[in-house]
């Protein structure tokens, strides 16, 4: 019986704290894809290493990275990963069941949904919205609709496939907030990305009732209901920290979009 074959699909910068766990964890994959944008640690040593085929190009937003780095691949299924995730042991057994099924048994599947659990300052986040986090990550490379892609946007780029899409029963590993310092800056600099897709929405709260609801008004309420009522609270002071302030990305975003719409509406 035919075996399905397995592309794994990485996008890198400085990512040497990091790669060397993820790529353990894709160690039944067929071959591993990684386009780095520029590192200038042990990336590209640390992927070479585990016998992944390594390209080096100009960072050109998430969506697009990621998309150059799913149109190199040539396995019959795709897995993209960020650099700081790492699959569980029962998610590689149940991947590996899914590869080795007739791919005309199951025609009518296209992708898979994944579910993620979010490690934050090395505490799983069981509560709140966080978990489980459905993603989804395993897509046939080529469909009856074309090849799959992410769609281009700033931030939060996701997987549109028009098939059939199960959701698998094990879970994959978020480890990109270690410390608070780290993410501070991410969230930082995904505000911003944030803020220009609002803006360019028109959602810029031109007037002042807008303003304080979306700047101050929504962030509390989120805080709220993810703390509160979805019991992030027994996430222990991590889950405070998660989302004090998950609450003031949201803030910034929004005030991010409003000086975007300010000054467009200077020029």
């Amino acid at each position: 019986m035919p075996r399905s074959t397995l592309s794994v699909a990485i996008i890198t910068l400085n990512e040497e704290a990091n790669l060397a766990r993820t790529l353990a964890s894709v160690h039944f994959a067929d071959e591993v894809v990684v386009v780095d944008s520029g590192s200038t640690d042990r990336t590209s040593e640390i992927a070479k290493s585990f016998g992944a085929k390594v390209f080096t190009e100009p960072w050109k937003g998430f969506a697009k990275q990621k998309n150059s780095a799913i149109e190199k691949c040539v396995g019959t299924w795709v897995l993209s990963l960020d650099a700081d995730e790492e699959l569980t042991v029962e998610l590689q057994r149940e991947i590996g069941q899914m590869l080795e099924v007739d791919p005309q048994a199951l025609p009518q599947i296209d992708g898979y949904r994944l579910r993620l659990r979010h490690v934050f300052l090395g505490r799983w986040m069981r509560h709140g919205g966080y978990y489980p986090d459905f993603k989804l990550r395993l897509f046939r490379r080529m469909t009856s609709s074309g090849a799959v892609c992410f769609t281009d946007r700033p931030v939060h780029e996701s997987v549109q496939i028009a098939g059939g899409v199960e959701t698998m029963k094990n879970d994959f590993l978020h480890h990109g907030y270690p410390d608070l310092n780290i993410y501070l800056e991410h969230m930082n600099r995904y505000s911003s990305l944030g803020g220009q897709i609002v803006a360019a929405k028109g959602k810029v709260s031109r007037s002042w009732v807008a303003f304080c609801w979306n700047v101050a008004l929504v962030p509390i309420l989120t805080f709220v209901w993810n703390f509160g009522f979805r019991l992030g609270f027994l996430d222990g002071r991590e889950g405070l920290l998660l989302h004090l302030y998950h609450s003031a990305y949201i803030s910034w975003k929004y005030a991010k979009a409003w000086q975007i719409g300010s000054h467009a509406g200077d020029t």
